[in-house]
């Protein structure tokens, strides 16, 4: 899934959070969205991989869940949010696409690595890539009852990641031409063999 899809999934984790206790509902949303966003930051080393933790989260989550409820302060709350949308984001990644340059195709087995048993999860494909029309559906239904719901200054975020997902959506199958042609024409004219060769290897060839 695109990460704006992720990024509202975080935070429409933590509305109920944020209605139930107002006093941390600005704390709350932020986690939900950092936390959302917080596995791609793995994008360029190891994506999928680095920052991506399926059963780990999910623990944390449990655990900090549980600080939250004996402990109820905005530190607690925001930190079980935080856990909860980052456990929310891996398993969705492993009911999307594979890792690969055109995801479309279905030519990857990984979707997400479970670091418990070593193993890459299998992709599911429920959405098939991340960009596809059912994304951006997903990033809609997502965005509605937050843009009913939150006020300032949530509700420019939500706009701007529905525009972002919808511009993300209309040149997704685009992109990795546009990867391929950058990295192996344009980049090496300009950066040295070092740079190049800390680009994701699905940016410089077809494969995973």
């Amino acid at each position: 899934m695109m990460l704006p899809t992720h990024a509202l999934a975080g935070m429409l984790l933590a509305l109920p959070v944020a209605i139930l206790a107002p006093e941390h509902a600005a704390a709350v949303l932020a986690a939900g969205l950092f936390g959302g966003v917080l596995p791609d930051l793995d994008l360029y080393t190891g994506h999928r991989k680095t920052l991506h933790y399926p059963v780990y989260y999910s623990l944390l989550a449990g655990v900090t869940g549980v600080a939250a409820v004996l402990q109820p302060t905005g530190l607690t709350v925001a930190v079980a949010v935080l856990f909860a949308a980052a456990a929310v984001h891996c398993l969705g990644d492993a009911f999307g696409g594979g890792l690969e340059l055109r995801p479309w195709e279905g030519t990857s087995e990984r979707a997400v690595y479970n670091h418990h048993r070593g193993r890459w999860i299998t992709p599911r494909r429920w959405v098939r890539y991340d960009g596809a029309p059912e994304d951006f559906l997903l990033t809609l239904a997502l965005a509605a009852p937050l843009w009913l719901t939150v006020s300032e200054p949530y509700r420019p975020v939500v706009l701007l990641a529905v525009v972002i997902a919808a511009g993300y959506a209309a040149t997704r199958r685009l992109l990795p031409r546009l990867a391929s042609l950058l990295f192996s024409t344009v980049l090496p004219r300009y950066l040295p063999a070092s740079l190049l060769a800390v680009a994701p290897d699905r940016y410089l060839a077809d494969g995973e």
